[in-house]
């Protein structure tokens, strides 16, 4: 075998450099080609010239460039399992790449794979510590719940880019997430002194004020986003909806049961059918709530309490004086319940019974009708408005 000589090795050396540079060179101009296509919405074509770029020089800068524009042809394409399994394969090919695996992990996250995400963004910061992908995966720990490792990565965050207001904004979120909401609000008015056309921190304030229980201060951030970002208002005006306590709002005036009467007055004189003794009766409220309910839990009974106010002073039964040995003793929970899912109303079906004197009292205005279910989001109902009584309304 013939020894290359020193000056050999050289020559070759360089014809291999030359011949790397002009593979670099192809794929730049393939890469390029492909980004065209894409323009012009020919996406086989750029398919293909993105498939060949990565393919003649897999270990250029471009590569990884042409394997995300790939990726993201397959998403435009509704083929995310295409793009999923092309980038993968970059990785295998390029495992070094942190802008692949960052990708990559942006589409596992998009289709719900958090655990296949967390791994490629780890895997990612290992490769290249820098603030973005830092702020990549602290999203990700998030989403899975690991609030102390994503508070971690972004105080790293606003460490290493102390103007940038995105680690505030992380930071905001991973406090908000694990309920301290007052740690949260300071997180994202830090973010907005940064920049205040940062709305995306404006919205995440009223999430937290929302699930604080300011709704009013939430309805403001909202109003201000409406002209600033308006899907952002609306995403935001949605969760208000959602998280706000469902409120009973009046009782309408179609109700069978003269809620406006006052103490002592005869139970014959609801209804002529309860002249006799031990006559029974069924009368109506109709209830108007807030938002939409959970069918079954207003139509279940037992969610229903029907008795005597128990308020201060003029807002107690029989305005808080001695209860009379006529006084008739009311149903405690309803005969049945109707909802309806249009107009947000309880109809309340309860009985009156006449007692067995045929003298029977009631005191209608402080007749107390109480639900303790839920609205469609499973929100519970607002404590200081799910109570009615025909003398003081709703509290």
């Amino acid at each position: 075998m013939t020894a290359i000589d020193g000056t050999g090795a050289d020559r070759l050396f360089s014809a291999a450099q030359l011949n790397y540079r002009q593979l670099e060179y192809y794929a730049g101009n393939t890469l390029n080609r492909g980004i065209e296509l894409y323009r012009k919405k020919d996406y086989g074509a750029a398919v293909q010239a993105f498939k060949s770029s990565i393919a003649l020089a897999p270990a250029a800068g471009y590569a990884a460039e042409a394997a995300k524009m790939l990726a993201g042809i397959y998403v435009t394409m509704g083929e995310t399992e295409r793009a999923i399994e092309s980038l993968r394969s970059f990785v295998e090919l390029r495992p070094s790449s942190d802008a692949a695996r960052v990708r990559l992990g942006e589409l596992y996250y998009s289709e719900g794979r958090y655990d296949e995400a967390l791994a490629q963004y780890e895997k990612a910061v290992e490769l290249n510590p820098d603030a973005g992908n830092r702020y990549a995966l602290g999203q990700v720990y998030l989403q899975t719940g690991d609030f102390s490792r994503a508070e971690g990565q972004f105080m790293k965050v606003l460490l290493m880019a102390p103007d940038d207001p995105a680690g505030n904004l992380g930071l905001g979120q991973a406090y908000s997430k694990s309920g301290q909401y007052e740690l949260a609000i300071g997180q994202f008015e830090a973010a907005i002194r940064k920049k205040n056309d940062f709305h995306d921190a404006w919205a995440e304030m009223g999430y937290t004020c929302a699930d604080m229980g300011d709704i009013d201060r939430a309805l403001e951030i909202c109003e201000y986003l409406k002209g600033k970002s308006p899907q952002l208002s609306d995403l935001l005006n949605r969760y208000i909806y959602k998280v706000d306590p469902p409120k009973i709002m009046f009782a309408h005036a179609d109700g069978t049961f003269p809620g406006s009467l006052p103490r002592g007055t005869a139970v014959s004189s609801l209804d002529p059918s309860l002249a006799g003794a031990g006559a029974s009766r069924i009368f109506t409220v109709r209830l108007q709530f807030d938002k939409e309910m959970d069918r079954t839990s207003v139509e279940t009974v037992t969610n229903w309490q029907i008795g005597r106010a128990s308020g201060t002073g003029p807002a107690r039964y029989n305005y808080g004086l001695a209860i009379p040995s006529t006084e008739v003793q009311l149903p405690g929970l309803p005969d049945y319940v109707s909802y309806d899912p249009v107009n947000f109303t309880a109809t309340v079906f309860f009985t009156i019974t006449q007692n067995g004197t045929a003298d029977g009292t009631i005191d209608p205005g402080h007749v107390q009708f109480t639900f303790r279910g839920t609205d469609r989001f499973g929100q519970r109902m607002d404590p200081a408005k799910d109570q009615y009584t025909g003398f003081s309304g709703v509290f």
